[in-house]
């Protein structure tokens, strides 16, 4: 098999979903030999075990954690896709006004940075696969909070429990997928498998919630059902790969250097280090503008359609779920060629074809028009995640690309959290319309921001 090859600086001199900590290679995928430490973490050196992940085989048991990994992303996408259906009816169960749903998104970015901070002491002491175990485990507590109905500020809670959940399986599952031959479409499948999430996710919550409006948190009980499985394939597959606070030992059975210095400590390095790579917030600058225009485009594009294209709820209600059916379709279709002839520049390709698609939405006083190119426009947006992944693998050091991505992944949910507020915000005193220049600006600002991203000196076979 084609042997893939990263070229990048060593790790001893240099912290968005996205993913974090079983792609590290120091994690050791595959363990095949004792654990030996390193410089960074107290899991398993690669050297130990003369296999490069990129190498093995495409086993059974590299199948199942492929596997896990795609359906933690579904797991977190039936979380994230399910809130808009269930908005209407969590207003009118509080009592609370539209302005103080913005509590629960401010809750959600809370568990990121958490996440992201925590993330380096996290591996440390339970290796990265009891993070992600840990990942599903608040995932499913989750659940269980909500399908009682809690209290208001008990559920605004859960929004970042959910968050500081799918911030570790993320980070941990795109950094995993990052290490195994041909990445660049395992990380279209499992970014992919969270977009079917968002079509999974709100068509229940509405069949539920419709047919039983005042039992709606009943969804929650499919949830619980979904990151209960969530959990169980995680720790089937990664089990191996968890270390719940065993201490690494030399060959001569001395604890290490680093265990000695604490997790704490090294945790701090870690961070700092990654901080100091300029390919890290560069890459985080692009998702932040890149996210930013995702979500503002579903969260605004139902309200547009209604108010300034004068069409009906119950006709173009269903948009937000028809977005989400062409980003996934956009991560399956087009991860081969966008790879094959580069993720560089068809990337800016695909940033020209939706600025173009934009303008006609914006001049063309259609409804069909509108929803057509928004629909042709998250098609062309569906490949930039795993493109970026795969770019920031073969810039990132291996042993710094776990919390490289908690970074990136924090930064990313700034820009879908700020753009879609100041869209808001914007268009109560100059009207929805506002949507269109908006998003004019972030097309440009997310393809100005991709060119900055360097160029990788190899590139994967």
């Amino acid at each position: 098999m084609a042997m893939q090859t990263v070229d990048v600086p060593t790790a001893t001199t240099v912290p968005l979903a996205i993913h974090p900590s079983p792609s590290h290679l120091e994690d050791g995928y595959p363990m095949t030999a004792l654990p030996k430490p390193n410089s960074l973490n107290t899991i398993t050196d690669p050297e130990a075990n003369n296999v490069d992940p990129a190498e093995e085989p495409l086993t059974p048991f590299l199948k199942l954690k492929l596997a896990s990994a795609a359906f933690a992303f579904f797991t977190a996408g039936v979380n994230d896709g399910s809130l808009g259906a269930l908005v209407p009816y969590i207003l009118h169960t509080y009592g609370i006004s539209t302005g103080s749903i913005a509590i629960l998104f401010a809750c959600a970015f809370a568990g990121w940075a958490v996440a992201a901070v925590v993330a380096g002491i996290s591996r440390a002491k339970l290796g990265s696969g009891g993070v992600l175990m840990l990942g599903a485990l608040l995932q499913v507590l989750t659940h269980v909070l909500r399908v009682w109905t809690p209290p208001f500020a008990l559920f605004a809670v859960t929004f970042f429990l959910a968050a500081v959940g799918a911030a570790f399986q993320d980070a941990q599952a795109n950094a995993f997928v990052a290490t195994v031959k041909s990445a660049h479409r395992w990380l279209g499948a499992i970014h992919a498998s969270y977009g079917a999430g968002c079509v999974v996710g709100p068509l229940v919550a509405a069949a539920i919630a419709s047919n039983r409006p005042g039992q709606w948190a009943l969804f929650y009980g499919f949830a619980i059902g979904i990151a209960g499985l969530n959990m169980g394939l995680v720790t089937l597959a990664f089990w191996e790969d968890a270390t719940f606070g065993k201490k690494a030992v030399s060959e001569s059975g001395e604890e290490s250097e680093e265990e000695a210095q604490g997790s704490f400590g090294k945790a701090w390095v870690e961070m700092r280090e990654t901080a100091a790579q300029k390919e890290v917030w560069l890459l985080s600058i692009f998702y932040f503008f890149y996210l930013g225009l995702g979500i503002t485009l579903g969260g605004w594009l139902v309200e547009y359609l209604v108010t300034a294209r004068h069409g009906e709820l119950s006709k173009v209600g269903y948009f937000s779920t028809i977005l989400s059916v062409g980003t996934t379709l956009g991560r399956l279709i087009l991860v081969e060629p966008t790879h094959r002839f580069g993720e560089r520049r068809m990337l800016l390709i695909y940033s020209v074809l939706c600025f173009g698609l934009q303008i006609v939405s914006w001049r063309v006083n259609s409804i069909a028009a509108t929803a057509v190119c928004a629909t042709l426009m998250s098609f062309f947006l569906g490949p930039f995640f795993a493109a970026g992944m795969t770019t920031g693998k073969m810039l990132i050091p291996p042993a710094k690309l776990a919390p490289s991505l908690g970074i990136i992944f924090v930064v990313a949910q700034a820009g879908g959290a700020v753009f879609p507020a100041a869209t808001g915000v914007i268009a109560a005193k100059a009207g929805v319309g506002v949507l269109q220049p908006m998003m004019v600006g972030l097309i440009v600002a997310m393809a100005i921001s991709w060119a900055c991203v360097p160029k990788p000196q190899t590139k994967e076979d």
